[in-house]
Order: C-alpha cells, then structure tokens, then sequence
C-alpha cells in the first residue's frame, strides 16, 4: 500500500508560477499528475518514469509544466510556469506500475491539493 500526500496548491495570479510536490509513502514506479476542473472530467496533466528519464505532457501544459522526481525522498514535483485561469483545478498525483495517461493505469491516488488562477 502507496500512500500519496500533494501540497503546494493556492491561489496565484495569471502569468505566475507555482511548484506541486508529492511524497510518497513506498517505493513508487511511474508517476502521473491529474487535474479536475469544476464540472469536468479529471484529466492527465503529466506522467514520468521511475528514473526520470522519460517525461510526457498533455499538449496544454508542454512548455510551460515540468515533472521532476527525487527517488531518494520519494518525491515528484510538478513546477507549473505560465499558469492561466485554464489550469485552475485540483490537480491529483498518482503512482502506477507503467507510465499511461489513463486514469485506470493508477492504483494509488492522493487526496488533491487545489490551484486557483486568479486572471
């Protein structure tokens, strides 16, 4: 059993930034971030593998979001640059065993932290 805490959400400005962590309980393997939006569907923001060495993106957040983690305290950050009012959700972590943009793919989720862009 994984548990996940996220932290780091609050209410930024339109054109700021803010950086999400995740710390991880156990031993993780791919990560994946999620966002949900109020009356939408939650969707994939970002995933990484265990190494570091292979990051995806939706196409909203490519250039202007960073997944990063630090194995050795269990942590995957997610640094968010340019942030607009369309990013205003709760944004989820996820642990699974393959990196995937399908909620399914996870077996461990975090209870969200909220990020709010104020334009």
């Amino acid at each position: 059993q994984v548990q996940l805490v996220e932290s780091g959400g609050g209410l930024v400005q339109a054109g700021g930034s803010l950086r999400l962590s995740c710390a991880a309980s156990g031993r993780t393997y791919a990560m994946g971030w999620f966002r949900q939006a109020p009356g939408k569907e939650r969707e994939f923001v970002a995933t990484i593998n265990w190494s570091g060495g292979i990051t995806y993106y939706t196409d909203s957040v490519k250039g202007r979001f960073t997944i990063s983690r630090d194995n050795a305290k269990s942590t995957v950050y997610l640094q968010m640059n340019s942030l607009n009012s369309e990013d205003t959700a709760v944004y989820y972590c996820a642990a699974g065993s393959r990196m995937s943009h399908s909620n399914g793919d996870y077996t461990y989720w975090g209870q969200g932290t909220q990020v709010t862009v104020s334009s």
